[in-house]
């Protein structure tokens, strides 16, 4: 039986660690024919270049932006900043200043959406669902939709405008896999936060004859990833650690 396999990575957050320790992975397992990047690869944690670079620098990874990722490119280019984030303005203008600008046009020739017919199987990639009509909306405008608790019915309602087999989709950071009457919905949860040192993804596997989905998850040594928080004197940090990394130093 002919397959295709994907990986699907969402929620980096600027944490290299948990991303090196992704790509150590893939590496040994040599049958992934290609990853996709579910957005906010930065904010949160203070990895912004070195993780920008490993995603830049490889040629089998498809990316599209998540809010956070556009939210610090608006200030990049001297556009208005989004009401809706601007209790965390002062901790993207500290990540925007120490980023490498190279990157910044790169991110923003990213697109929001990524659609693929793999295997006869339609597949949407995105960071969340996005309002009607606003797919083009600048983030300021709040186009993404406001977060719903994970449920089958709860994602088939936000996702109802919706014909593919497969949503993928990240931006809430618990694990979503629902089996729906339409579509699949898979949310691997974030690879850069999480309460205890491990990486979260998803292995896709795509034949004629069905989707599979296998959830992975691998250990890793983030306590000098923690301790940066401390040494660089990221702000808002002792919260991030809180609620994002679940105070594990």
């Amino acid at each position: 039986m002919l397959k295709m396999q994907i990986a699907i990575i969402a929620d980096i957050h600027g944490n290299a660690l948990a991303l090196k320790a992704f790509f150590s992975e893939i590496a040994k397992r040599k049958d992934i024919d290609h990853i996709y990047c579910l957005g906010d690869m930065i904010d949160i944690g203070p990895d912004s270049n070195e993780v920008l670079h490993m995603l830049f620098s490889r040629n089998d990874i498809s990316m599209i932006t998540g809010n956070h990722d556009e939210a610090i490119l608006t200030l990049a280019k001297g556009q208005e900043y989004p009401k809706s984030h601007s209790n965390v303005k002062e901790h993207h203008q500290w990540l925007l200043d120490r980023m490498d600008k190279s990157f910044i046009p790169k991110i923003e020739q990213l697109p929001r959406t990524i659609k693929q017919d793999l295997e006869g199987h339609s597949i949407l990639f995105i960071h969340y669902q996005i309002k009607n009509g606003k797919i083009n909306d600048p983030i300021n405008n709040d186009p993404f939709s406001s977060i719903v608790e994970p449920s089958v019915e709860n994602l088939e309602n936000l996702f109802k405008d919706n014909n593919e087999d497969l949503i993928c989709f990240g931006h809430h950071h618990p694990i979503h896999y629902f089996k729906g009457n339409k579509a699949i919905y898979l949310n691997p949860s974030s690879l850069g936060c999480n309460h205890k040192p491990i990486a979260r993804y998803a292995i896709v596997s795509v034949s004629k004859e069905k989707i599979e989905i296998n959830l992975e998850e691998t250990i890793y040594d983030n306590s000098s990833f923690l301790e940066s928080y401390h040494k660089l004197q990221v702000p808002e940090r002792d919260f991030i650690l809180k609620v994002f990394h679940g105070n594990q130093i």
